[in-house]
């Protein structure tokens, strides 16, 4: 039985900011390709949310947070999301070479350094 599925206001704000980047570094049909890697990844994690790893167990705010890469070619993303085995909640999507602890804390609005 697949989950149900709720995207945080972070997660859209994340996924618009990299959607924008493809279509304005590369194409409109890239940035399409990337939405749809996405949104396939989060269906396959609706189907078996045991697939991403806990991660970040000791820190504060970010405990309980699981990560699945995005598919192919744009598998150097992450998802990072939770679940109670009704819902899976996507919190955010982040290029995985990020700092991530300090970048999952911050908000996706804030400028990047």
């Amino acid at each position: 039985m697949s989950l149900g599925i709720r995207q945080s206001d972070y997660f859209w704000a994340d996924l618009l900011k990299q959607v924008d980047w493809y279509r304005d570094h590369a194409s409109p049909e890239v940035a399409e390709r990337y939405v749809n890697a996405v949104e396939a990844t989060i269906r396959e994690l609706a189907n078996a949310p045991g697939l991403g790893r806990p991660r970040f167990t000791d820190w504060p705010g970010l405990a309980g947070l699981r990560s699945w890469r995005v598919q192919k070619p744009y598998h150097r993303h992450l998802i990072f999301y939770r679940h109670d085995g009704k819902t899976l909640m996507v919190e955010r999507v982040v290029h995985g070479a990020r700092d991530l602890p300090r970048r999952l804390l911050q908000s996706p609005h804030e400028a990047e350094e």
